[in-house]
């Protein structure tokens, strides 16, 4: 369950940005190489942030698909699984999004 420490590492990266600022919503791109479960990382994030000033804040994860360029044939595929082939048979292809893990925006509390 590594959606954790992952969280841990999130709350850090909000509290230094906040900078004591009450914080309502958190929002995260997670990509789907990440192998992290949505419903998971959000009941994490309620258990790492309670009792901290971040208590009360939601986390919107924000799945982002696994998605190819093939280098032979030129399309762009998502695709279901991790196997890195496009649909034209070619394993020539450039990773174009599914690697993120990255806090997109935080919402404040309107003082």
């Amino acid at each position: 369950m590594h959606e954790l420490s992952i969280c841990a590492a999130i709350a850090g990266i909000v509290e230094q940005h906040a900078e004591g600022r009450p914080v309502e919503i958190v929002r995260i791109d997670v990509g789907h190489l990440r192998q992290v479960v949505p419903e998971t990382l959000q009941y994490s994030w309620e258990l790492v942030v309670a009792d901290t000033p971040l208590a009360g804040s939601v986390l919107e994860v924000n799945h982002v698909p696994l998605v190819v360029r093939c280098d032979a044939c030129g399309e762009s595929t998502e695709l279901d699984t991790a196997v890195l082939r496009c649909p034209c048979g070619s394993t020539d292809v450039t990773l174009t999004s599914g690697e993120e893990l990255l806090v997109r925006s935080l919402e404040l509390v309107d003082a």
